[in-house]
């Protein structure tokens, strides 16, 4: 009589120390090839933290839940972006460019908050989800959520405080006369919502400080790093253009030029203190691969 085979078991994992999925997955299935467990993100049966991975150099930090689904597991419903972090109480994703945050009056469905929400609750029908902060619909990158309304207060209402650092990509035309340095102005924006640099402060002016650092150049274009002291609408885009170097594909600010049809802006460092339990929380995005289209080798 032929044995029938029985699949492994559903196993669930955490991680001890920061890593990448890949090496984890290796130590942790043993007795498989590398192309097997290779396998095993390429047929969505690997989760992180709830959601489904199929990076090998997704990033593991201490306390990271990691699931191995048996072949015949479906895996949850996949969104068209990646969700980075997700615990008990929050949950961030990778916003792609073009996307907005939340609806606007012409857009109430596709959205990176309805999406989310909606994804959320197929695996958890009584969730809810609550907007932190908004990213531009041009602007790729990092975005935190909140799974209920107290824990969104109290991000919201000490964000200040909580936020210990928020970190930008962007390509810029052009380059800055300084590898490095520090922006400041204080910002007013008109009625048709077009933000403004002025050296003068008011009640209706608000301060903004930016760093930056450049980090490659061909001349042309420029990759900056930048990091804001003040989280002000529109800051990093005015603040470029005031530099004479505004931000690639920026035609409201300034930029001449849209040679690959988008905004050249990635919010892709957030750290700060998670409001339930105290520790840090540092989130990483990695650079947008059509950014690399702009130099000529790989930045």
């Amino acid at each position: 009589m032929e044995r029938r085979k029985t699949p492994y078991p559903r196993r669930e994992l955490t991680a001890e120390g920061e890593t990448t999925l890949l090496p984890f997955l290796l130590e942790a299935v043993r007795g498989k090839s590398r192309n097997a467990v290779k396998g095993l993100l390429t047929h969505r049966q690997v989760l992180v933290d709830g959601a489904v991975c199929t990076r090998h150099d997704t990033p593991l930090r201490p306390g990271s839940r990691v699931t191995i689904l048996p072949p015949d597991d479906p895996a949850p419903a996949d969104l068209p972006f990646p969700i980075c972090y997700e615990d008990e109480y929050l949950l961030a994703i990778e916003k792609p460019a073009g996307l907005l945050s939340v609806a606007s009056d012409r857009e109430r469905e596709r959205t990176a908050w309805r999406m989310t929400r909606d994804a959320l609750r197929l695996r958890e029908p009584d969730s809810r989800l609550f907007v932190v902060h908004r990213l531009d619909q041009d602007t790729s990158g990092l975005l935190l959520f909140a799974k209920s309304e107290g824990v969104k207060d109290a991000l919201q209402e000490n964000w200040e405080a909580l936020v210990q650092e928020r970190g930008y990509l962007a390509v810029a035309e052009g380059r800055p006369p300084q590898a490095q340095g520090v922006i400041r102005s204080y910002l007013r924006e008109t009625k048709t919502h077009l933000v403004y640099s002025t050296d003068r402060p008011g009640p209706d002016a608000k301060e903004a400080i930016t760093e930056y650092q450049v980090r490659k150049t061909n001349g042309t274009y420029t990759l900056l790093e930048l990091f804001l002291q003040t989280g002000r609408k529109n800051q990093i885009r005015v603040h470029l253009k005031d530099l004479g170097c505004p931000v690639v594909g920026d035609r409201r600010y300034g930029g001449a030029k849209s040679p690959i049809g988008r905004l050249c802006l990635h919010a892709h460092r957030l750290t700060f203190t998670h409001p339930v339990t105290g520790q840090t929380v540092a989130l990483r995005s990695r650079k947008p691969r059509d950014f690399n289209r702009l130099f000529r080798e790989e930045v």
